[in-house]
Formats: structure tokens, C-alpha cells, sequence
């Protein structure tokens, strides 16, 4: 049985398994062990920790997260990659367990269970297919403190809106909800030429760590409802494109000018209109 540092290079595995991105999965394949090696190290995954990773691929991010001796699980839509992806855990000494799912239909609290990893710090670390990376991000962020950080590779262009602050021209409803759930920052640049095939735009790995005072799930719902219809029409004022939640009356009692733009407002600004629309 081949160990982690016996395994072939990744190039060669996916030759001899026949192997090729799929374009319907928004798939490319990092295959550069120094790159994964970096994001690795970036995530905080070591010893006495678990990881989901999402999309693992060919699994050169899998192998990397394994080398910190971290319990990682897969979860791969893609059942052509399910073989390749079990030699890789043959070689893992029980720290891989590999799952073929829809990302966005799995349970990560049941798969940390059945990976015997449920009272490990965890955390969601990912190149994320790029056609579900949003839905994937408001799912986890939706879910709370029950990460330790989200490690996770965009577009460039999502990975500003994630990070933009108010008036900047990427700043909207992404940026409210994910800023108002953890404190995020851009740890990574990387090129289109750094991926196999070659994506149309570069990409930015954004690191996200829940914050303590993040919104309970009645006020994260409050928001969305908010932020849905002040960017919805952004370039209205906030006592027109909040008309539906309350208008004037809504600003006033959250304490924000309603001659603001929604690209104006801060996170602890569409904060507080969340709330009010609560009261």
C-alpha cells in the first residue's frame, strides 16, 4: 500500500484514470502541490482538527490538507474522480473519508460524525466550483460558529464583492451578509495560468472567521430580506427601495438616513434596519 509521499503526481494519476475537467461543473484543477501546500497552511488545518473540502477533484488541495495531519472529508459530486480519490485514501491512514454528494444538499454535521471527527475545531476549506461558490458560502455562513474559518477559492471578482467596503464600487449585498456573519480578508491571489484548465478570470482565495456576535438565524434571515431590497434597486434611496419593509419609518427607526443609497450604508447600518424590522 502507497503512502501520501509514494503517491504519483497528480498529472500522472489523472492520465492513468483518463481524466479531464468538466466544463457543466465549472471544474479546474489545481495541480500545483506548492500552491495547495500554501492554502493549506493558510487555513489553519493541522493535527487534531477536521476539514471539509468541497470539489476535491484529482485532490491536489486533499493531499496538501492531509500533509498537516489534519481528518479531512471529500465531498465530490463527480463520481469519475471517486477512484482516484480512494487510492488517495488507502494512502491516508484513515484520515480521509471520501463522499460523493451535491455539496449544497450535505449534512457536514452527520459527515463529521461519521468521520469520527464530530468533536474536532473544524473548518470548510475548498476550491469551490465556481457555478455554485455563492450558494455554498450563504449556506455556510448561515450555519454560524460551527467553524472554526472558511477557506475557500473565487473568482477574483466574488472574492471582492465578499471583502469590498461600503461606497467601493464591488460593495452589496454579499459583502453585508458576509461581513456581518465573520471577518473576511483576501489571504491569496492566484492567475488563471495557475489552474489546469485555465479559467476565463484569475481567482482569490478569501479566508472568513465567524465572528462571536455573528446575527442568530432569525436577524441573518432579517438581513437578507433587507439587503435583497435595498440593493434590488440600488440606485434608489432607502426610503424608496425599503418602501415594501416600512421606508422612512423603517430608517428612522434604525437610525439610518433614508436619503442614503444602499452602497452607502455599512453592515452595522443594514444591521440595524434588520433589527427594526423585527420590532
Amino acid at each position: 500500500m502507497s503512502t501520501l509521499a509514494e503517491l504519483p503526481p497528480l498529472r500522472e494519476a489523472l492520465a492513468a484514470h483518463g481524466l479531464l475537467a468538466k466544463k457543466s461543473f465549472g471544474q479546474h484543477f489545481l495541480l500545483d502541490l506548492n500552491v495547495t501546500r500554501k492554502i493549506a497552511r493558510l487555513s489553519g488545518a493541522a493535527e487534531g482538527t477536521a476539514v471539509i473540502e468541497v470539489g476535491p477533484g484529482p485532490g491536489g488541495l486533499t493531499r496538501a490538507l492531509l500533509e498537516t495531519g489534519a481528518v479531512v472529508i471529500a465531498v465530490e459530486k463527480d463520481a469519475r474522480f471517486v477512484p482516484l480519490l480512494a487510492e488517495l485514501a488507502a494512502a491516508a491512514a484513515g484520515r480521509l473519508t471520501v463522499v460523493q454528494a451535491d455539496a449544497l444538499e450535505a449534512d457536514e454535521p452527520a459527515l463529521l460524525s461519521t468521520a469520527g471527527a464530530a468533536g474536532l475545531p473544524a473548518r470548510i476549506v475548498a476550491n469551490l466550483p465556481y457555478n455554485v461558490s455563492v450558494p455554498l458560502l450563504v449556506k455556510w455562513l448561515r450555519q454560524g460558529r460551527r467553524w472554526e474559518s472558511l477557506t475557500l477559492m473565487f473568482q477574483k471578482e466574488v472574492a471582492d464583492r465578499i471583502t469590498a467596503a461600503a461606497d467601493t464600487p464591488d460593495y452589496g449585498r454579499l459583502s453585508v451578509i458576509a461581513q456581518a456573519c465573520a471577518r473576511a480578508e483576501t489571504v491569496m491571489a492566484l492567475p488563471a495560468r495557475a489552474f489546469t484548465p485555465p479559467p476565463k478570470v484569475d481567482s482569490a482565495v478569501v479566508r472568513l472567521t465567524p465572528r462571536e456576535d455573528a446575527p442568530a438565524p432569525e436577524l441573518l434571515a432579517a438581513l437578507e430580506r433587507v439587503t435583497q431590497a435595498a440593493f434590488g434597486q440600488r440606485r434608489k434611496m432607502l426610503r424608496s427601495s425599503l418602501k415594501s419593509l416600512g421606508g422612512e419609518a423603517l430608517c428612522a427607526a434604525a437610525g439610518v438616513d433614508p436619503g442614503l443609497r444602499a452602497e452607502a450604508v455599512g453592515i452595522e447600518g443594514f444591521l440595524g434596519l434588520a433589527r427594526a424590522t423585527r420590532a
